[in-house]
């Protein structure tokens, strides 16, 4: 509650006087107005533009309210606050964001082609992940993607301009300076057209590719399963086989994909016997590690491998599939940033 409403509280409980004939959307614009007189920051922005249109219709309709009406509106308003034991997120958007995990994607991809969808549709595509932004913004006119990035927030419109190819990019961020003259109403059709279109995809049985589903399965397969089924894939379809490849990360990829400064982390997210264990096993790959530790510390790893020598082929395989899943869990965490496979 704001710091003018809560220091005229007590007095105003005393008040019983009941507010002249208002409507609720003009003691909305009453209260609205009271607390933008005292300096009170209103999010009216997260409304719906129609809610916000309204609210401004009604607070430039309004003249004049006696002291009378305003200490009878307040004093409604703190009461019906008061009373509030729970709030409901508004709108089907707002909903289908609180279930949001707690139902599946072909419910709610369901209520949305019903046509359920939220009252401002740009709320639905900010919070869209990148991935489904992007190919609006590579196969849509240039004006269309340049109205996109302009109602994006900065962040994430910087990070999928950053994904474009560059004179696309270069086109798009060019067309941002048309849309100066454009109006609300385009903008909003723009974000209904498109917000209908990623609606009508169809749902995904699953979230991930094919290529990368395979490949976390061969992360944990036997090294020679993994071998054995990639021959196999480079003779059937060497372009899914190199999907797969890209989407694979074992312990022998650890020297391309962890960054030399993430080493020490690295060496804290696994029990140190199986780091160990998976050192003994892949020398090649202890060295790495090896050589970006203290040296008193790797020496400490050199004699314990050592003492280890080297383990039977499923206690290795068991190690270093053990480390692997540190390193995803630290990746997951934000603890470390992976180097992209692209990258190798």
């Amino acid at each position: 509650m704001s710091q003018a409403l809560a220091q005229i509280q007590p007095a105003l409980r005393a008040v019983r006087v009941l507010p002249r004939a208002l409507t609720k959307r003009q003691k909305a614009a009453v209260i609205v107005r009271l607390l933008l007189s005292e300096g009170s920051p209103i999010p009216i922005t997260a409304l719906p533009e129609d809610m916000q249109a309204d609210l401004t219709e009604e607070m430039g309709q309004l003249r004049l309210v006696d002291r009378e009406t305003l200490d009878a509106v307040v004093v409604e308003f703190v009461s019906e606050l008061e009373g509030v034991g729970l709030a409901f997120p508004g709108g089907m958007e707002g909903a289908l964001k609180a279930m949001d995990g707690h139902i599946s994607s072909e419910a709610a991809s369901r209520l949305r082609r019903a046509g359920a969808g939220p009252a401002d549709p740009w709320e639905r595509l900010n919070a869209l992940p990148p991935d489904k932004l992007l190919p609006v913004l590579e196969e849509e006119a240039v004006e269309v993607a340049a109205v996109v990035i302009s109602k994006l927030p900065i962040d994430r419109a910087a990070e999928l301009l950053g994904k474009l190819p560059g004179e696309r990019a270069r086109r798009v961020a060019y067309a941002v300076s048309q849309t100066g003259n454009v109006d609300p109403a385009t903008v909003r059709r723009i974000g209904q057209t498109i917000a209908q279109q990623l609606d009508a995809e169809p749902p995904r049985a699953f979230d991930s590719k094919p290529g990368e589903r395979v490949g976390a399965i061969l992360n944990v397969a036997r090294s020679h399963t993994r071998e054995d089924v990639l021959a196999g894939l480079d003779a059937e379809d060497a372009v899914f086989s190199a999907e797969v490849r890209k989407s694979i990360f074992t312990f022998a990829h650890v020297p391309a994909r962890v960054a030399p400064i993430d080493v020490p982390k690295v060496m804290r997210v696994v029990d140190q016997g199986l780091m160990v264990t998976a050192m003994a096993a892949m020398p090649e790959v202890a060295e790495f590690l090896l050589s970006h530790l203290s040296q008193r510390l790797a020496q400490t790893f050199r004699d314990e491998i050592a003492d280890r020598g080297l383990p039977h082929e499923k206690d290795g395989e068991a190690a270093m599939t053990a480390v692997i899943d540190g390193i995803r869990r630290a990746e997951k965490a934000r603890e470390i940033a992976l180097i992209q496979s692209e990258e190798r």
